[in-house]
């Protein structure tokens, strides 16, 4: 019986072949004990007519070897193609994702070299969940989604990660003061988390200010954790302050499946040339090595990858005239890390993973579950007579009485245009109206459907409701701008 570990391998398009073969003989020259299952995904597999852009053949392979190895693929252009990468994470449940970015100077020219942090984003919620909908001829929408479940097992999973790695702080990341109830909820869980962390040090920082810390102080960031969308663009700026996003890896960890990659696209315009750079696919393998239990290797392979760095011999994106000996396509410099295994760089500090193999201490506590009332409703209209006044809205609907459930406020696109709204804002035709009782006591659902009847005898075409609930007598929805 084979001691090997079985993985699964996906070559991917565009460079993924030319980077996928240097990384895989990396990794036997380097020792490495694994089997191969190859799968084909991508823009041939999209042009099957396979929305998702993997067979049902990928899917078994990935339950039986719960490691996926994968090069970047190529989406066509045009609607109706899934990400490859978000169908994946969700249905296999890989809600961490991890990205190391280091600075590797003076080898790579970076103008951060003391950088060394870790993004740990949230990888399965948030605008990713890809809910949208177009409701009217001028709006549509994209649900951002966050859960307490959610929100709490990426925040384990950063301390975790923390605390196994021997890092000493966590930055939580979020825009709550925009968006108080979802962030909001992020925020307050990482608060809560922190707690049972006493020896890490946290902070909390606003995305926007915190991507320009990146772009500018990254020394000063340890491990940072946020949520999806925010995670996806600070990854990209870390990565390029370091030097060039062509050096990323990343891993993508759930339960049972973890997938490894680049973090980089698939670069057509340079395919079948051989000078693309392997290193980003050659970091995600070694950090799969690490998570397997075969961390001895993956240091061999990442010292002799830094020795070649300190030799200086460079793919062409990383070329630096004076500093750069050599320009090496991509088998020449897998050829070159391949000759320094064994050897250790002299001026980087040598790899040295962690040899633990306990797994990390996530889990999601128990919900307390909150008395839930419901004690209103947004109904959302596509309006559009001639002027588009709120005030002619507003009258008209008031005309509405579902025992009492009547008008209280109407907006547009978030803004409070009825009653007393400005004159001057600018209105689409995508109207929010909110329906409650006059103490904003609980209502029933009978009391909606007969709301709807109303609106709908009224001429109006509905789009969506949203039901206005107290969680423990506590507001559950955002307040008007202006209200």
């Amino acid at each position: 019986m084979s001691s090997k570990r079985k993985i699964t391998v996906a070559y991917g398009d565009g460079i993924g072949p030319e980077i996928m073969k240097a990384t895989l003989a990396i990794l036997e020259a380097a020792g490495a004990q694994l089997e191969y299952d190859v799968i084909e995904i991508g823009e041939q597999v999209y042009l099957k007519g396979i929305s998702s852009g993997m067979e049902p053949n990928a899917f078994e392979s990935l339950r039986e070897t719960k490691i996926f190895l994968k090069a970047p693929i190529t989406t066509p252009q045009g609607g109706g193609f899934k990400s490859l990468n978000v169908t994946t994470r969700t249905s296999f449940g890989l809600y961490a994702n991890v990205r190391p970015c280091k600075s590797f100077s003076p080898f790579i020219h970076t103008y951060f070299p003391e950088t060394d942090l870790v993004i740990i984003r949230e990888n399965e919620e948030d605008l990713y969940a890809g809910i949208e909908h177009r409701q009217t001829q001028e709006v549509c929408q994209s649900l951002k989604l966050i859960s307490k479940p959610g929100s709490e097992k990426i925040i384990r999973y950063a301390f975790e990660y923390a605390k196994k790695y021997g890092r000493k702080k966590v930055t939580c990341m979020t825009k709550d003061n925009i968006m108080k109830i979802a962030d909001g909820l992020f925020h307050r869980t990482f608060d809560e988390v922190s707690k049972e962390y006493p020896e890490i040090k946290v902070d909390h920082k606003i995305i926007d200010i915190g991507t320009a810390l990146i772009a500018d102080r990254p020394e000063t960031f340890d491990v940072i954790v946020t949520l999806n969308l925010y995670g996806d663009i600070i990854s990209d700026v870390a990565a390029q302050v370091t030097g060039s996003v062509g050096l990323g890896g990343s891993a993508n960890v759930g339960e049972e499946v973890a997938m490894f990659e680049a973090i980089h696209g698939s670069a057509p315009d340079i395919t079948g040339m051989g000078i693309a750079n392997p290193s980003g696919l050659l970091n995600g393998a070694i950090m799969m090595l690490v998570h397997i239990g075969q961390p001895e290797i993956a240091e061999k392979i990442s010292n002799a990858w830094m020795k070649t760095l300190e030799d200086g011999i460079h793919t062409g994106d990383i070329y630096q005239e004076g500093l750069s000996t050599k320009k090496a396509g991509t088998e020449e410099f897998a050829n070159a890390v391949i000759e320094r295994l064994g050897q250790l760089p002299s001026t980087m500090v040598p790899a040295s993973f962690d040899k633990d193999t306990t797994p990390m201490n996530v889990f999601v506590s128990p919900v307390i579950k909150a008395k839930k009332e419901l004690i209103g409703v947004d109904v959302f209209v596509d309006w559009d007579e001639p002027g588009r006044n709120p005030q002619v809205l507003g009258e008209k609907l008031r005309q509405t009485n579902a025992d009492g459930l009547q008008l209280t406020l109407i907006t547009n696109r978030g803004i409070k245009v009825f009653p007393d709204g400005m004159r001057e804002t600018f209105c689409t035709d995508h109207w929010r109206c909110r329906f409650q009782n006059a103490e904003q006591s609980t209502i029933s659902h009978a009391q909606i459907r007969e709301l709807l009847k109303q609106i709908e005898e009224l001429g109006f075409d509905f789009i969506k409701t949203e039901n206005l609930y107290s969680f423990d007598g506590v507001r559950g929805y955002s307040l008007a701008e202006g209200e």
